[in-house]
């Protein structure tokens, strides 16, 4: 091989190294943001906001929350622990109606016992289990911070006006259902029957069933609450 071709050789692979470099770098930069956005959604704003605009400082902290537990892999449920939660889900909802704020403590509760069962950290370290989750269940974590934040509010704050009142626990209520329905549903790799029994992919959060015990009556109407019923409202008796 004469001595021309060899340098035209080496300057060949030199302009490739550099180009896969540059392409590289490019990849590490605005897309990495935007994977890290498209990933925690609400999160990420909150993330921002939370270093005052700072979505370098963000990123960083978004970033560190993956490589902590984005590798986590939630154990299946037994059935028996999933109509435990399932009963007491919808006697904490029906609780509301006369003790919303006991009602929302069961709440925040459930969701810490649901989320250690499924293999998150322990409930009793909040703010790690909230990270976890929010690197898995990012759509729907804030629920949990809400009705956790109701829970431990004083009460002499909820008298005075400056504390969580009737409609803003029923909301982080309805926010904290959509968690607790995302926690009920099987992974993919927990080898669940979700396909079989509702015709989805497992995890379509627009398509999965709320895990009611029973099927609402025939004669509720079309228009009821997609959960059969409201809280604040008694549920209606069966005929």
């Amino acid at each position: 091989m004469s001595t021309g071709v060899i340098i035209a050789l080496i300057v060949v692979v030199a302009v490739v190294l550099v180009a896969a470099a540059v392409l590289a770098l490019r990849a590490r930069g605005p897309q990495h943001g935007g994977s890290l956005k498209r990933r925690f959604g609400p999160e990420y704003d909150l993330a921002v906001a939370r270093h005052d605009g700072d979505t370098k400082a963000a990123e960083r902290e978004l970033a560190e929350r993956v490589r902590r537990h984005g590798s986590l892999h939630t154990r299946p449920l037994e059935p028996a622990e999933r109509k435990r939660f399932e009963a007491r889900w919808n006697a904490a909802q029906e609780r509301f109606v006369d003790s919303p704020r006991e009602a929302v403590a069961e709440a925040d509760r459930l969701l810490a016992e649901l989320a250690g069962a499924r293999g998150f950290p322990d409930g009793e370290q909040y703010e790690e289990q909230l990270t976890a989750l929010s690197v898995h269940h990012a759509h729907h974590v804030e629920g949990y911070r809400r009705v956790h934040r109701v829970t431990h509010a004083r009460v002499d704050e909820a008298r005075d006006g400056g504390g969580a009142g009737t409609e803003e626990m029923r909301a982080s209520m309805v926010e904290a259902r959509a968690l607790f329905e995302a926690l009920m549903r099987p992974a993919r790799h927990d080898g669940g029957d979700v396909r079989r029994r509702t015709g989805t992919e497992a995890g379509d959060p627009a398509q999965a069933p709320a895990p009611a015990p029973a099927p609402a009556p025939a004669s509720t109407p079309a228009a009821q609450a997609p959960h059969g019923w409201s809280l604040g409202k008694r549920r209606p008796k069966e005929s």
